[in-house]
This record gives structure tokens, C-alpha cells and sequence, in this order.
């Protein structure tokens, strides 16, 4: 790994030859870096042994009417995440189940599936995160986590009350499944959309080339329709969702990526990697509704009132 880019974040911290933990951390001399990066991306738990597919997974159907009800919840309301895990599933995805056995069938995902049993044991360990060097993407998300008081065992937990009385098929689909929803808050830090409403369904849209679930779009699209109704005609907020999508269009599959690996590299050289190019117009938007003293996380929920 090329530790060049690491060596620009040395200039904000004392000299140090060996590492501490905690925030403060510097960057330690090549041998010892190499050595930290190398044994966090190598990481391996056991899995417990699991069919491809399993017998009872089931095709999946659209639920229209059941997505428009979750949505009117969920406008009123972004926090409620269960709304949304409604409207997925009403509006699912129907190739997953193909994405995944084509993904597992390859060396590269044998290898992630083997190194990477379970994401939030990864994301939530913010001790192991911050021993990485500063300026890598385990920093940013930390921050990003700490930040917005967010916790990758909370969205877990959110997503199991949920699915209560459903069933939890256990094969390597639903392995799959889970990094879909564990990459969510990575997506918000390498994109730079924020959790505002516009970000939310920014997010949304770029996710749908490499997951074609209906339902991120009918939200993405659906909840953009909306904030432009409740926005200036200046505000750029359907720009900033086609554009979100064609930058997702060009950008690897964060969930078919090694996740270790990512983390412990900077996260431009991460950006560089996906072929994830900035955005343009969610900046924009959010900068003229500050300007005109908006809060940009209470948009939807104004239109809804």
C-alpha cells in the first residue's frame, strides 16, 4: 500500500515512533504502519457454515399501496428508518438474490465473505477504527458516527424490531443483505451527502445502479418532488438527485468492496478508488438554504406539516 498520502497528516501532530491510542494518534514510522494496516485488512472470524441459498427464500412482489402508506410516515419524519425498511421491501430489489450468488461465485467475494462475517462488529469497534491513521476512512466515519450520535449496532437493532415475525433466512444472501444496509453511513461520508433530507435522498439515488431496488428510487425521487415543491425555485434540488444518480452509476458497489481495506486507507485515495467524483449541486442547495436561514434536516418535514 502506497503510505504517501498518509505522510500530508503528519504535519498537524508531534513526532511519535510508536502508536498510542486514541484520538491524538500520529503516524508511525513505514514498518510500523505497514504492519497495523496489514493486520486489521487480514482480520478473520470464523463463519458458521452456510447454504448459498436457502430453500425457504422466497421470489420477491411489489406492494404499491403499502409503500405510499410508509412513505406519508416517513415525509413527516426521516429518523423513522423503520418506514423506510417498509418501503423496501414493498418496492424490493428482485435481482438480489442473482447479485448475490454471482458476487459469491467469484474469488473476490469468497475472500470477502470469509474476512468480513459480520460489518458491525467492524464499524462499531471505534478503539480498533481510531488506531488506523489519521486522514483514513475509519477516522471519518468515526467522526462522521460520533458526530451525528449514530451507531452501526443502533441501525442493526432498528432493522431487527422491524423485521419481527419475519422469519431471518440464515444463508449467504442474507449476508449480502446485511452489507447493504451496514455500508449506509460509509456511502455518507465518501459521498459527502449529508443526513439532511436532500442528502437522504441523494444517497438514495446514487445507491440504485449498483442496488436496483424501486423502492430507493420511488423515496429518492418521491422525497426530492416534495422538497422542490417546498423550496425556492433557485434551490437545485432535482438537479442534485439526477446528479446523485449518474455519480452512482459510475462508482463500484461499496458492499462488494473489502471493507478493512477501505477503512485503512485514506479516504480520497478510497473516492479515487470507487471512481466516486464529488458532488456539485447538493452543495449548492445546501448553501442557498442557509443563506436564507433554512434548516435543511426540517425541508420534508415542513411540507408534510
Amino acid at each position: 500500500m502506497d503510505l504517501a498520502e498518509f505522510r500530508r497528516f503528519t504535519e498537524y501532530l508531534p513526532p511519535a515512533e510508536s502508536l498510542r491510542g486514541g484520538h491524538g494518534e500520529t503516524v508511525p514510522r513505514d514498518d510500523a504502519l505497514e504492519e497495523l494496516l496489514a493486520a486489521f485488512i487480514a482480520g478473520r472470524e470464523p463463519h458458521r457454515i452456510l447454504p448459498l441459498v436457502h430453500p425457504d427464500r422466497q421470489s420477491m412482489r411489489f406492494d404499491w399501496s403499502s409503500a405510499l402508506k410508509h412513505f406519508r410516515l416517513l415525509r413527516s419524519d426521516k429518523e423513522r428508518t423503520r418506514e423506510a425498511f417498509h418501503i423496501f421491501e414493498a418496492l424490493p430489489w428482485v435481482g438480489m438474490t442473482g447479485a448475490a450468488c454471482t458476487f459469491l461465485a467469484t474469488d473476490r467475494g469468497q475472500a470477502i465473505y470469509a474476512s468480513e462475517p459480520y460489518l458491525p462488529d467492524i464499524l462499531e469497534d471505534h478503539v480498533a477504527l481510531r488506531r488506523l491513521p489519521m486522514g483514513s476512512l475509519a477516522h471519518d466515519y468515526c467522526d462522521h458516527m460520533e458526530r451525528e450520535s449514530l451507531s452501526a449496532a443502533e441501525l442493526v437493532a432498528e432493522y431487527e424490531e422491524w423485521r419481527s415475525g419475519r422469519a431471518r433466512l440464515d444463508d449467504k444472501v442474507e449476508w449480502y443483505v446485511d452489507r447493504l444496509r451496514d455500508t449506509h453511513d460509509l456511502l455518507h461520508v465518501l459521498t459527502g451527502f449529508g443526513r439532511d433530507v436532500l442528502g437522504e435522498q441523494c444517497v438514495l439515488a446514487f445507491v440504485y445502479k449498483q442496488r436496483p431496488s424501486v423502492g430507493h428510487l420511488f423515496v429518492g425521487y418521491a422525497g426530492a418532488a416534495m422538497t422542490r415543491l417546498n423550496s425556492a425555485w433557485k434551490v437545485p434540488v432535482l438537479r442534485a438527485v439526477f446528479e446523485a444518480r449518474q455519480i452512482g452509476k459510475a462508482c463500484l458497489p461499496i458492499a462488494e468492496q473489502p471493507i478493512r481495506e477501505l477503512l485503512a486507507m485514506p479516504t480520497d485515495a478510497v473516492r479515487a478508488r470507487l471512481n466516486l467524483r464529488p458532488a456539485r449541486y447538493y452543495p449548492k442547495a445546501q448553501h442557498i438554504w442557509r443563506e436564507e436561514g433554512i434548516d435543511p434536516h426540517q425541508v420534508l418535514a415542513k411540507a408534510a406539516a
